[in-house]
């Protein structure tokens, strides 16, 4: 498996636009992804922005990547995406785009209706998470074909070779998709908020077992666990999520509250008591991995 050098740009100015931590051996049979903690901003997203750059890092799952570094170190490799969500979503559709946004005519099978296009964040976002829009004018259509091109699909070629290897290795794959939510989402004020909530596309991308598991552990620690509301899981976790066939995918998603302050984006002291309670919770499920559905033989 291929990826860009880090000490070379690439033509969009990230050096490089995404990498995977490999562990020494991997040893469970779990791909973690971070496909919204990037953020490289190049000078010439900025200058075509009419945002800042804290601005723009609103839409940012900020150091989720470093939440969950741990992994790598337990046996599992760990994807991560160094371009920022607010120039690129990998958890789209790869053509899930905005007319509005563009000067030039889409390709005729590109998704302009979708709930998530109408609020402006498809493949190529048009706002900030607050619903600040991010561009000062319309942007050539080839724009968003270069970026989905020469990002989105190498992107997806790596993480889905990842989880095919691991699925050969050790005969099932669990891909773990790693998030954060602004806390302000989560519900009105004098309600108990979620610290987490897991995804499973309401039971359909990953066997029942697992997710349980992993409620178990994290509620074990203390933590508020909610399942699939507001966030059932993205486009990552509905098509790669493959139960029949032994490929599990689940959505974790985080209240930024617990280890950031969400106007700075500054982590606080909560982090590290965070990633080491990630780090367990992955730990004692990979030590005790509940019997997952086996795969369906293809002559059933």
């Amino acid at each position: 498996m291929s990826l860009p050098s880090p000490d070379t740009p690439d033509p969009f100015g990230f050096a490089p636009a995404f990498a995977v931590d490999e562990p020494a051996a991997h040893t469970i049979p779990y791909v973690f992804n971070t496909g919204h903690s990037g953020a490289v901003y190049p000078p010439a997203f900025l200058a075509a922005s009419r945002l800042d750059g804290h601005a723009l890092r609103r839409s940012e799952d900020a150091h989720v990547e470093r939440l969950f570094a741990s992994v790598v170190g337990l046996g599992a490799p760990l994807m991560r995406a160094n371009f920022p969500r607010a120039y690129l979503d990998v958890n789209r559709e790869p053509f899930e785009l905005d007319p509005r946004m563009f000067d030039g005519r889409l390709p005729a099978f590109a998704n302009t209706r979708s709930m998530r296009v109408a609020g402006g964040l498809g493949t190529v976002p048009r706002v900030v998470a607050d619903g600040q829009e991010i561009y000062a004018r319309r942007l050539p259509v080839e724009e968003a074909v270069s970026r989905i091109e020469g990002l989105y699909k190498p992107y997806h070629r790596v993480l889905r070779g990842l989880v095919q290897r691991t699925a050969r290795q050790f005969g099932q794959a669990v891909l773990i998709d790693c998030h954060s939510m602004p806390s302000a989402s989560l519900g009105r004020e004098q309600e108990p908020k979620a610290d987490i909530v897991l995804g499973d596309r309401f039971g359909t991308s990953c066997d029942p077992a697992l997710v349980e598991r992993f409620e178990g552990e994290l509620q074990a620690h203390g933590l508020r666990v909610v399942r699939n509301r507001p966030y059932a899981g993205g486009f990552i976790t509905e098509h790669y999520g493959e139960p029949n066939v032994g490929r599990h995918a689940l959505q974790i998603e985080i209240n930024r509250a617990l280890y950031m302050n969400e106007s700075s984006l500054a982590v606080t002291a909560d982090f590290f008591r965070l990633t080491e309670t990630l780090a367990a919770v992955v730990a004692a499920v990979s030590a005790n991995l509940p019997d997952l559905a086996l795969p369906r033989m293809a002559a059933e």
